[in-house]
């Protein structure tokens, strides 16, 4: 918990302006951005361009450049780091144009506890995103939701903590969320969350 602590105090000072408390937490969270940015491009095709320390370096980059974050603590960071990670990855499949809607995408699951699978083998990121903007279009608190457990692999409590929600209201929301997303990647119709 010492550790935790620690970044927790880095991330702190670094809001109120510190760049040596920035340049002392980035190598202390390094290997958990690369974990995670390894988990985004376990299932990415072989021979993808984008390498996961690129990913790391592109979020690095990201972050540093962002003027006058109020990090609220560590699990508030990584939960930021995820989103920039996915946002990366979707402007890069875009801007590549790799995956065509319908063609050799594989459907999404998001039945299971997708958090250990949230890179499926062909999975249209492309598709998945726009399902998500509409989503937080229509219930941002739901979308949230999603990107920080899916994405970015927080447990019930940290998403309720970042959120500053009860843990049963994530519950609900993920259930919900999901039935809506799968819906919506299915090609259903969608009325709401």
């Amino acid at each position: 918990m010492e550790r935790e602590d620690h970044i927790t105090q880095l991330l702190h000072s670094w809001s109120q302006g510190d760049q040596a408390a920035m340049e002392e937490l980035m190598p202390l969270v390094f290997d958990e951005l690369h974990r995670v940015a390894r988990r985004y491009m376990s299932d990415e095709r072989p021979g993808h361009t984008l390498q996961t320390t690129a990913l790391v370096n592109e979020t690095y980059l990201r972050l540093v450049s962002s003027e006058g974050a109020n990090w609220e603590g560590r699990t508030h960071f990584f939960g930021v780091c995820a989103t920039m990670m996915r946002r990366i990855l979707v402007d890069w499949t875009r801007s590549r144009q790799a995956l065509k809607r319908g063609g050799e995408a594989r459907a999404l699951d998001l039945d299971s506890e997708a958090l250990a699978a949230v890179n499926q083998p062909g999975m249209d990121l492309v598709a998945l995103d726009d399902a998500l903007n509409a989503l937080t279009a229509i219930d941002s608190r739901k979308g949230r939701v999603v990107e920080l457990r899916f994405f970015g692999g927080l447990s019930v409590k940290e998403t309720a903590e970042i959120l500053g929600i009860s843990p049963e209201t994530v519950q609900r929301d993920w259930k919900m969320a999901k039935s809506w997303l799968r819906r919506e990647l299915s090609g259903g119709s969608s009325r709401g969350a």
